[in-house]
């Protein structure tokens, strides 16, 4: 009976939500060791540091809400938890997105040649725009600043 098991889980760790946040992460540690231990039926664990990285990632107070593990007997009589990485499926996806961006290269390069020459001519209007603006906006603040204690000072005499 010295076969080996090796099994694929999706975990869920929504319920470390539940305990205090400064504990999220060793409580999503002993969240997936419970889970194997009722999974696997062997008390033995042990967790691969790659998982721990993971779950660890995003700090101590946001673990992540499921995890994918590969759980698998050892000779020893262990079980040990490791995160799953499928490969069989990333190359078929590669290959489909290698064609249709082809195609976008073809068609961006024109795209930006039109966008070019409308904004070299904004460029030039925008600097005069704003020393036309500039002289007005002067000469009535210094009229309102003026203006303004004059008639502070008839309220506090009333």
């Amino acid at each position: 009976m010295s076969q080996e098991l090796e099994r694929v889980y999706t975990i869920n760790l929504g319920k470390v939500l539940l305990s205090v946040d400064t504990h999220r992460a060793p409580r999503a540690i002993n969240m997936i060791k419970e889970f194997a231990r009722h999974h696997m039926k062997t008390s033995d664990i042990k967790i691969e540091e790659d998982l721990a990285h993971i779950i660890w990632s995003r700090g101590v107070r946001s673990p992540p809400r499921k995890i994918r593990v590969r759980m698998s007997k050892t000779d020893e009589g262990y079980i040990l938890v490791s995160p799953y990485a499928d490969e069989k499926e990333t190359p078929a996806k590669e290959v489909k997105k290698e064609t249709p961006a082809k195609e976008v290269k073809k068609e961006t390069p024109s795209k930006e040649v039109k966008k070019e020459t409308p904004s070299k001519e904004v460029k030039k209007e925008t600097p005069s725009k704003e020393v036309k603006k500039e002289a007005p906006k002067e000469t009535p603040a210094k009229e309102v600043k003026k203006e303004t204690p004059s008639k502070k000072t008839p309220k506090k005499s009333k």
